[in-house]
Parts: C-alpha cells; sequence; structure tokens
C-alpha cells in the first residue's frame, strides 16, 4: 500500500510539474482553468512552486521512508511554499495593472 500511495503522489507532483513548466515556458494553460486564467506565465509559475512545495511535503513528510532522517520543520516549509504557489495561481486569475490617463499638464498653453 505504501508504494502505491508513494507512486500516486509521484505522478501527481510530476503532472503538476509539467503543467507548471508549459504555463510558464509556452503560456499554456490545460483548458479546464483557460477562460478564467488571465495571466498564464505566472500561473505556471505558481503551479511550479506548488508542485515543489507539495512534493517536498509529501516525500520529505507522511511519506519518507523510514531510514530519512529529516528535521521537523522541513516538510511545513514544503506544505508553505505549496500554499504561496496556490496564491500565485490566485493572483493569475485577477487582473494586472492597466495603465491610467496620463497626468494632467499643470502648465497652460498661452
Amino acid at each position: 500500500m505504501y508504494w502505491l500511495l508513494v507512486g500516486t503522489g509521484a505522478v501527481c507532483v510530476t503532472v503538476m510539474g509539467a503543467l507548471g513548466l508549459a504555463g510558464v515556458t509556452r503560456g499554456w494553460v490545460p483548458s479546464l482553468g483557460r477562460g478564467t486564467v488571465l495571466r498564464p506565465r505566472l500561473w505556471g509559475a505558481g503551479a511550479l512552486m506548488s508542485a515543489a512545495g507539495l512534493g517536498s511535503f509529501m516525500f520529505l513528510g507522511p511519506l519518507a521512508s523510514g531510514g530519512l532522517d529529516v528535521n521537523f520543520y522541513v516538510p511545513l516549509v514544503g506544505m508553505a511554499v505549496n500554499f504561496a504557489g496556490l496564491g500565485l495561481q490566485t493572483l493569475a486569475r485577477r487582473p494586472g495593472r492597466t495603465p491610467g490617463p496620463p497626468p494632467a499638464s499643470t502648465t497652460t498653453v498661452a
């Protein structure tokens, strides 16, 4: 059962990382989220960050092998990185700053 969980986790993290890499390099987003993502490169960076954080959490935390001696805080930092990546993906769904109208001139033409 352990190897089934490790294999499933590895496949999920790999797919998430591949989708993030496609978003960063090509600006491609999967069709399920394509309509709502306004900044695909930021979404891809968030997906890569989330995959790295989730992978470090899973494989250095609950799914770590018995002989691996890891600090208690390393999986928690991985989960924090995962949440930061999810935050970037959320920001990718919001519109960016748009340039406003040019400032009004204070000089008058005579």
